[in-house]
């Protein structure tokens, strides 16, 4: 599990201002989101993609996480041409393919696509302890910062100790099936995953307590705004209004 992938890099897009890259990424990934035009969205789609060029992204790890969101994209192109009321384009034996369908199809392909790529661009090129150092800046409340740092912190731990259980299971000749064993053993390994999570969690609050924790993060290195932070701003700004204006 790699998390970071994107962010080992000295371009320009991976220098810009964390604080910068959250907002235009929320706020475009919005505008795009309420879009409802093929137009608009096909046009929106070139933002994200510009700025991965720059950022000197690996093309091919990128093409392998569109195709995991595309995974689910491919449902609605499977049901949204037939069950979309509107003008036949042609048939398939029973089935009549409508031409709203299609476009309805097209329009969610590109408007996940765009934000996914707006994601893995914006937040993907920066490590998720300065994600987590921005929203501090940005006045969002500690405990939702605690619990967004944790989550990432600890995910890699809960990870390694699912493969622990899952080879434990494999020693013991555990072979999955279409049975009542099979159910019971994925059960209990949940199970266990949830109590071993549990009792670190309690090993690591009291740690904490150890050190002195009291509820926050004492910040020591504070952002300075660069040109190239205000120019990725008033750019999203700028394209974000035009696409609403387009809209």
């Amino acid at each position: 599990m790699d998390i970071e992938e994107f962010a080992l890099g000295s371009s320009f897009v991976h220098a810009l201002d964390p604080r910068v890259k959250i907002i235009a990424a929320l706020l475009f990934s919005l505008v795009v989101a309420l879009n409802s035009h093929i137009t608009t969205a096909s046009i929106a789609l070139v933002f994200p993609v510009v700025l991965i060029l720059a950022a000197g992204i690996s093309i091919k790890r990128v093409f392998f996480r569109l195709a995991v969101v595309n995974t689910f994209v491919l449902f609605l192109w499977a049901f949204l041409p037939f069950t979309y009321p509107g003008e036949v384009v042609f048939t398939l034996g029973p089935f009549a393919v409508h031409k709203q369908g299609l476009e309805y199809a097209l329009l969610i392909t590109l408007k996940s696509n765009t934000i996914v790529l707006t994601a893995i661009a914006l937040l993907g090129t920066s490590k998720v302890f300065s994600l987590v150092h921005a929203l501090s800046h940005m006045w969002v409340p500690d405990k939702l910062v605690h619990l967004f740092f944790f989550c990432f912190r600890y995910i890699h731990v809960i990870h390694e100790e699912y493969h622990r259980l899952v080879t434990a299971m494999k020693i013991r000749s555990f072979k999955p099936g279409t049975n009542m064993h099979t159910y019971k053993t994925y059960a209990y390994l949940v199970g266990m995953l949830l109590v071993r999570s549990f009792d670190r969690s309690g090993r690591i609050f009291a740690a904490m307590k150890c050190r002195g924790f009291r509820g926050k993060f004492y910040i020591l290195h504070h952002y300075e705004m660069k040109r190239s932070d205000y120019l990725l701003a008033v750019s999203s700004a700028v394209l974000s209004a035009m696409l609403l204006v387009v809209r």
